[in-house]
């Protein structure tokens, strides 16, 4: 069962029968809504509705003159908080990459029942700065530009980057299981550790996976995963 639903002008799928546990979908970058179709089909097995919806400049929202910068992002994934909150009584979340940094802002005061993550982003601060090294850019020229366009696809805002350095996590209760590619060019394996021991995190690491799981490998790895730890 999927149904089209609109939250505050904010596109969203309800997969699933009536039921009283949700696990609330965060898609990352240049993904979409409809991409919780797999962890869907599990979770419904375990008797969970699944709540996706896209984030700014996604999916159905691409056209939309409404950034995908955190503060928007932030302010979605508490909008769609309150929709649910009264309706579930048990309330989980799944993320990914970005929408997982996304998340550790936005949820970080309330107590879920449980979530999982898959290659998220857990220091954006550090990512910016890896990727103005990239781009062999300054800090100061970043604020005298404002916007910096890479070539390697990323647009650099000082904005941004402010932000995030002046709201960092500071609080995470909610128990995590986080997936994480051996590979991963994002986030770095120190962040990782150091994240998951500070909020024991129960971690997986697959050997010679990517940040981007797309391979049928990776993906086999992904859903065997999600079906051990959705419950």
């Amino acid at each position: 069962m999927k149904q089209k639903i609109q939250i505050n002008n904010i596109p969203a799928i309800l997969y699933g029968s009536a039921s009283d546990k949700l696990y609330l979908y965060i898609h990352g970058k240049h993904a979409r809504k409809e991409e919780a179709d797999q962890l869907a089909c599990i979770a419904e097995k375990s008797g969970f509705q699944v709540l996706s919806f896209d984030l700014p400049e996604h999916g159905e929202r691409i056209q939309e003159p409404y950034p995908c910068t955190v503060q928007n992002s932030v302010y979605d994934l508490k909008e769609v908080y309150s929709f649910v909150k009264d309706k579930y009584s048990h309330i989980s979340l799944y993320a990914c990459s970005l929408g997982a940094y996304f998340c550790l802002l936005a949820y970080q005061d309330i107590k879920l029942e449980r979530c999982l993550f898959l290659s998220p982003v857990l220091d954006m601060e550090r990512l910016i700065q890896h990727m103005m090294k990239w781009a062999g850019l300054s800090e100061e020229e970043l604020k005298r530009k404002g916007e910096y366009e890479t070539t390697f696809g990323e647009t650099l805002s000082w904005d941004y980057y402010e932000y995030v350095r002046n709201h960092r996590v500071k609080k995470w209760d909610s128990p995590t299981w986080i997936l994480y590619g051996e590979n991963d060019n994002l986030t770095e394996r120190s962040v990782l550790d150091a994240f998951s021991v500070k909020y024991n995190c129960t971690v997986n690491i697959m050997p010679g996976g990517e940040h981007y799981f797309h391979t049928e490998k990776q993906l086999d790895y992904l859903r065997n995963w999600l079906e051990k730890t959705i419950i």
